[in-house]
């Protein structure tokens, strides 16, 4: 890809408790003539921004329409469930689904884990955003169950979390959309969030290729002048005959029968 190829940025969608700081800063040192852009976009709004061009990639949680969109998983969220900083359950490292059989468990609208059953007892109403129900967890109204990013991103002082065992999990993905030639710029931040070098074999070239023709035309000269020479040492001279091995063999011939005594 030229310099004259490469376009003047790229968009990068990203959804709450994403940080992409990390692969940011390495894409301005590989690329620091193509600007990075970044597009908040909520859970439910990043596979839609994506599908209709709004980024040219975005960090979203699955699942996503793999018929509309490409996606390449990159890591798996624990779930915590927060809690007032005085709650029984911080006496534990952990806690267990069961343990909350008797809390009351928020349920906001823009939920991001895959429940087949929720577990403790239900609120009268469904809060309308995660950070609606963090603050009825500070008011004491309930407990939520959250990917652990998004307990940092809300961080109160008066509230904790501790991890639950058995939970749904939330799984974070690298996205574009779908097409049958990957954007050179796509497959440039693919290779940073895999942690590729700049002259990895999808990156650019570690060796130019003149000069990787250039090196394997000098060993084979060097391999063929070191064949020849030691072929022409045991070569034979033009026009005369191998000499037999031993010295009798040497006089042998049509010189006459040996002389008996």
């Amino acid at each position: 890809m030229t310099g004259s190829d490469i376009p003047s940025s790229f968009r990068l969608a990203y959804v709450p408790g994403v940080t992409p700081t990390k692969w940011v800063r390495v894409w301005h040192e590989r690329l620091p003539r193509t600007s990075l852009e970044l597009v908040q976009a909520t859970a439910a709004e990043a596979p839609e921004l994506l599908a209709g061009g709004g980024a040219d990639a975005g960090l979203v949680r699955l699942p996503v329409d793999r018929n509309v969109l490409s996606a390449i998983p990159l890591y798996t969220e624990t779930t915590v469930v927060v809690i007032p900083k005085d709650h029984v359950a911080t006496a534990a490292d952990e806690v267990s689904l069961a343990e909350l059989a008797d809390e009351i468990v928020l349920h906001p609208l823009d939920d991001l884990l895959d429940w087949e059953t929720l577990p403790g007892r239900p609120a009268i109403e469904r809060p309308a955003t995660t950070a609606d129900a963090i603050e009825l967890v500070a008011a004491g109204v309930g407990v939520l169950l959250v990917p652990q990013s998004l307990a940092r991103l809300h961080h109160r002082k008066d509230l904790t979390y501790r991890p639950v065992r058995g939970a749904p999990e939330s799984r974070v993905a690298l996205s574009w959309p779908e097409a049958e030639v990957t954007p050179d710029l796509v497959e440039e931040f693919i290779g940073i969030v895999r942690g590729r070098t700049v002259n990895s074999t999808r990156g650019r070239a570690a060796t130019p290729p003149r000069a990787a023709k250039a090196k394997d035309k000098t060993k084979g000269k060097r391999a063929g002048t070191g064949a020849g020479s030691g072929s022409a040492r045991n070569k034979p001279a033009a026009g005369r005959k191998p000499q037999s091995g031993g010295r009798a063999g040497g006089r042998s011939g049509k010189r006459g029968k040996p002389q008996g005594r």
